[in-house]
């Protein structure tokens, strides 16, 4: 099995995306989770082009990297400067990576339009540069800008300019589809003409303008590139860079190739979590098997299939990489999608049950009204337990909320009140005031100053995201509107829905969901644990 390199350079090239900046810190906390991963280099930065990546380098040399090599990012030597009077190479050298990969014109057009310079001098410079570096660092891989292109337009030059760059000591040619307008076929064609020159190391590294990337990624391994270049999740310049969550699997999984362990490749969903996390982007559910929606099944044919066999329309087990096979629940659900929502949830349900059939039934008819359960499975859950026990279970009886908005001046917050008044589980009444920085803030807080006396495990609960969507935008602001509420504490998250031409009473609904939710999991849990406690005494 052939071993492929792999090279990151989330923490450059994925930094040129647009809305995406990393701090320091964050960039930190990246290079672990790659080096975790079984990522070969780390792409840091460009020394000097800004104090960030300048700090990058000295502070990345105090962590305990087991396996990545990091690697400094540059250009080739000014025109008519010295090698080693060369600013940017200087500034390589000061970053003591172990590997130094440097950036060269190979287009023609580039050296006459860009340069203007000759051809012959953009030969000496690519040589100069490479030569002094490769005289002081371990490493050196030279990219070619705009090989693609270039090798289109005079592969005679293009060529040219890789053997310079091997005579003068380069260890990998990386060949860049820079402005990712190639083809596959392209891509494998040119490279596989490079392989055939000699013995040179070759890398790929692709833009993903064509929606292009890994598939020209995975062609050019194919016709012999052994490095592949990209980023988590994509990120880089335009459109972006070859995801490295995707070309690792299909690299591994589907074409042999050894890429990282089999225990490094269930970690893809976590870095690019993590990176997401870092970025402030709201991940991408659909993307492909470290997306949530890879292996989420909503159909109830499909269900019912992959329920006997999951072959059936998985192309892979999910645990591979790390994801997991998911039942989504919707009008479009069949008695398949119910029961294996209630066995997920641990609840004893078979396809005789009347109670499948009046949870079908049921969703339909709120889905209908608006109510989306896809991320609002704790809210399905509950519904499930009211349609087995034939009652929900409630903690406690609302009797009355108000919330009122003042604005004191302009240029002011507003300032929201909300008052409460409910009856606890031994009759009591609670009326508790709260103020917030918005109508949903204060509600929360007093709801749980009336409920904390008698659950005072809500102390935990934390609300993580909240989201309102108009439905049906013709009705102006006398539409339906569905929130989502997302929560959590420090053992799991879980979502919740609620639905009215009212926000506040979506908001209200959603929020109860989130507080019987809670009180309803927490008591699971310790039967959960008694009955183990039981069985092992």
């Amino acid at each position: 099995m052939s071993r492929i390199a792999l090279y990151d350079t989330t923490l450059r090239d994925g930094c040129q995306s647009e809305d995406v900046a990393f701090t320091l810190e964050d960039k930190l906390r990246i290079a672990e989770e790659l080096d975790d991963c079984g990522i070969s280099y780390i792409e840091g930065g460009w020394p000097g082009s800004n104090p960030r990546d300048q700090e990058f380098f000295p502070e990345v040399r105090k962590l305990r990297l087991r396996r990545a090599r990091v690697a400094a990012f540059g250009s080739t030597r000014r025109a008519g400067t010295a090698a080693e009077d060369d600013l940017n190479l200087r500034q390589l050298l000061r970053a003591e990576t172990p590997v130094v990969t440097i950036v060269g014109k190979t287009w023609d057009l580039h050296v006459r339009d860009d340069l203007r310079i000759s051809q012959e001098a953009n030969l000496e410079i690519i040589g100069d540069s490479i030569a002094y570096l490769k005289q002081r660092v371990d490493e050196v891989i030279f990219d070619a800008e705009h090989f693609f292109d270039g090798y289109k337009a005079n592969p005679e030059y293009t060529l040219q300019c890789l053997k310079a760059a091997v005579e003068a000591g380069a260890d990998v040619l990386v060949l860049c589809d820079t402005r990712g307008g190639s083809m596959p076929h392209e891509i494998h064609d040119a490279v596989r003409a490079v392989s055939a020159l000699g013995d040179s190391a070759l890398g790929i590294h692709c833009h993903n303008d064509c929606e292009l990337a890994v598939a020209n990624s995975l062609a050019a391994v194919e016709a012999g590139a052994t490095q592949v270049q990209g980023t988590i999740n994509g990120f880089g310049e335009r459109c972006g860079n070859a995801n490295l969550c995707s070309v690792i699997p299909n690299l591994q999984l589907k074409l042999g190739y050894d890429c990282v362990s089999t225990e490094q490749l269930k970690l893809l969903p976590k870095v690019s979590g993590v990176v997401y996390e870092l970025a402030n982007i709201e991940p991408y559910k659909r993307q492909a098997y470290v997306g949530a929606s890879a292996f989420a099944h909503k159909g109830g044919l499909h269900v019912a299939a992959v329920q006997k066999n999951s072959e059936t329309y998985e192309h892979i087990d999910p645990e591979l990489v790390g994801n997991r096979q998911r039942v989504l629940v919707s009008d479009l659900s069949g008695r398949s999608n119910v029961i294996y929502k209630a066995r997920q949830f641990g609840l004893d349900i078979d396809y005789s049950d009347p109670a499948v059939k009046t949870i079908l039934e049921k969703v339909k008819h709120l889905e209908n009204a608006g109510y989306q359960y896809e991320g609002a499975e704790a809210s399905f859950e509950l519904l499930i337990q009211e349609a087995i026990g034939g009652a929900r279970v409630h903690h406690f009886q609302l009797i009355s909320f108000r919330v009122s908005d003042e604005k004191l001046k302009e240029g002011e917050p507003t300032l929201s009140e909300a008052t409460v008044r409910i009856e606890g589980p031994d009759g009591r009444i609670e009326h508790t005031v709260a103020r917030g920085n918005g109508p949903l803030n204060a509600l929360d807080r007093a709801l749980r100053k009336a409920l904390t006396p008698f659950y005072p495990e809500l102390n935990e609960l934390e609300l993580l995201d909240y989201k309102v969507r108009v439905l049906g935008g013709r009705a102006g602001t006398q539409a339906t509107v569905r929130v989502l509420i997302e929560s959590g504490d420090s053992r799991s998250k879980w979502g919740t829905v609620g639905v009215s031409t009212n926000v506040l009473e979506a908001s209200w609904q959603a929020l109860v969901d989130s507080i019987e939710y809670k009180l309803y999991k927490d008591k699971k849990e310790k039967r959960d644990a008694s009955e183990r406690a039981s069985a092992d005494g």
